[in-house]
């Protein structure tokens, strides 16, 4: 296994309506202290991102936050984190900087924006910009509309068996953890 660094977290600007959903964030945040594995994320104090954040900075955890310059409001900003704070001039430099940051990338519960940096990240897999675990801790089923999507797409000759076989999923935060480390990836043609 090798040890990872740090590790990318994306996942919702609010906590949903279940409470798992914040048990799984401060889980996540307690296992990265654990692990010794810093934080990278979106920067803010508000929801799921927040909550594991906090969490891991309490025990005494690196997070590092990168926040979108339209972002940098003290309202927004988790101020335990300040020191650690990147603000990037644009979206697409921040998702850059999170991601040359980070050793492997997790989605856990969230919405649009969640949802497309992991799918961002998931189609330079594809494309072999990197090689690194992309992963959607499925809490509570949270993925299974998502995992159902992308067998279909599957299934209809837009999305290889190996692609979908290197994707991570897993409802256990240790397990999702335990199988990122464990991650390599050989999806051959890559371009399909």
């Amino acid at each position: 296994m090798k040890k990872i660094q740090s590790l990318a977290l994306f996942c919702g600007s609010s906590e949903g309506i279940d409470g798992r959903y914040r048990e799984a964030a401060q889980e996540m945040g307690d296992l990265l202290f654990r692990r010794g594995v810093t934080m990278v994320y979106g920067g803010g104090n508000r929801g799921l991102m927040g909550i594991a954040a906090e969490r891991l900075y309490s025990q005494g955890g690196r997070v590092i936050g990168v926040l979108p310059q339209i972002l940098d409001r003290s309202d927004v900003r988790l101020r335990v984190v300040e020191e650690q704070l990147i603000v990037a001039p644009t979206m697409h430099e921040r998702k850059a900087r999170m991601y040359e940051m980070s050793d492997g990338f997790v989605a856990m519960a969230g919405g649009i924006g969640t949802f497309e940096e992991i799918l961002e990240v998931f189609t330079w897999l594809q494309l072999g910009l990197h090689t690194k675990a992309v992963a959607l801790l499925n809490t509570a089923g949270f993925y299974d509309p998502l995992l159902a999507f992308l067998r279909h797409a599957h299934a209809q000759g837009f999305i290889k068996a190996d692609l979908l076989d290197a994707l991570i999923v897993e409802e256990d935060p240790a397990l999702l953890l335990d199988r990122i480390e464990g991650f390599s990836v050989n999806l051959g043609d890559k371009l399909s």
